[in-house]
């Protein structure tokens, strides 16, 4: 018999990235949870019944001030969090407008080159997306 701590959360996310606006080069969107105190792709749980790449658009959005444009789904993560398994859908997205409001769930955001991005990033699992999108780097999702 399964208890309700054997169901995983489910939750869904974006290595979230965008050209630089002065170099043209890839850059990637962490974002600081003070809570955790850690550095982290966009990501979060889904509402009941929503569709995984709608909830991970939502979560860039109210993380990071940013819409998106989704991409290639990438590697599902699975981890332990407060007693429970996580399991996390990730696609690439391209950033497109959009501004940063500091909240008390997110309180910064870097964009930094995959390189910086990597040793930034707190989880394991957090760089190896970050390979994953490196590996096939992005193409424009939308006409410039």
């Amino acid at each position: 018999m399964t208890s309700p701590n054997d169901t995983p959360v489910l939750a869904a996310g974006c290595v979230l990235w965008r050209r630089s606006p002065s170099a043209g080069t890839l850059e990637v969107c962490l974002v600081h949870r003070p809570k955790y105190d850690d550095w982290s792709h966009p990501k979060g749980k889904l509402d009941p019944g929503e569709d995984p790449l709608a909830g991970a658009l939502r979560e860039v959005a109210e993380e990071t001030g940013h819409s998106a444009v989704p991409g290639a789904e990438l590697s599902t993560v699975t981890y332990m969090a407060d007693g429970r398994p996580k399991q996390v859908r990730y696609w690439a997205a391209e950033a497109t407008a959009g501004s940063f409001t500091p909240t008390k769930e997110v309180d910064r955001i870097l964009w930094l080159p995959p390189a910086a991005a990597r040793t930034r990033l707190t989880r394991f699992s957090d760089r190896e997306l970050l390979d994953e999108l490196t590996d096939e780097p992005p193409t424009t999702a939308h006409p410039t």
